[in-house]
């Protein structure tokens, strides 16, 4: 009979932010929607963007450019196939929007890429726009951030909405970045 080996007990790490839970605070769901990468900032400036652009295109990622308008651009329910992607990583309905003329590949200058989302933006000025970076050779989407919120698009929270409970400012705020 062998016995097993008594494996010694290891401190474990501590940040010292867990004993800050005051600071913590809860999301607040309702009309608190976030789109892609960075939708929980304020809107992204040309250069913010064209940073973003310039990442893709270092990574030999493909910029594309797609649209699409506040009735399908954001999913809340399974939609009409009925599957329960709560078993499905990574389904959802929705997911995929108008593209925008086709995938900027030899694309080599983030202008380029701000000169279509000013164009798209200029024709469906009602419709999300956001910039994902496709690789064609692994034949997937590897990032994608939104360039472009309606100006009527009310599906969000100022950043005082978007968490609730005490936070040491005093109110609900907090969540990091702007009302986007």
């Amino acid at each position: 009979c062998s016995v097993a080996p008594v494996v010694a007990k290891v401190p474990a790490v501590s940040t010292g932010k867990a004993s800050k839970s005051s600071a913590m605070q809860v999301w607040n769901p309702t009309n608190n929607k976030f789109f892609e990468t960075f939708s929980f900032l304020p809107p992204l400036s040309d250069q913010e963007i064209a940073r973003q652009v310039q990442y893709l295109i270092n990574n030999g990622w493909a910029p594309c450019i797609e649209f699409e308008g506040a009735g399908k651009a954001y999913c809340d329910t399974h939609g009409w196939s009925g599957l329960d992607s709560s078993i499905n990583a990574g389904y959802y309905d929705n997911r995929y929007w108008v593209m925008w003329k086709l995938p900027m590949y030899g694309c080599t200058s983030p202008d380029e890429v701000l000169a279509e989302v000013r164009a798209c933006t200029r024709a469906f000025p009602d419709c999300f726009i956001r910039v994902a970076g496709f690789d064609n050779i692994k034949q997937v989407q590897c990032s994608s951030f939104l360039a472009h919120r309606p100006a009527n698009d009310r599906t969000f929270q100022p950043v005082s909405g978007r968490q609730v409970g005490d936070s040491p400012s005093g109110g609900g705020g907090g969540g990091g970045g702007g009302g986007w």
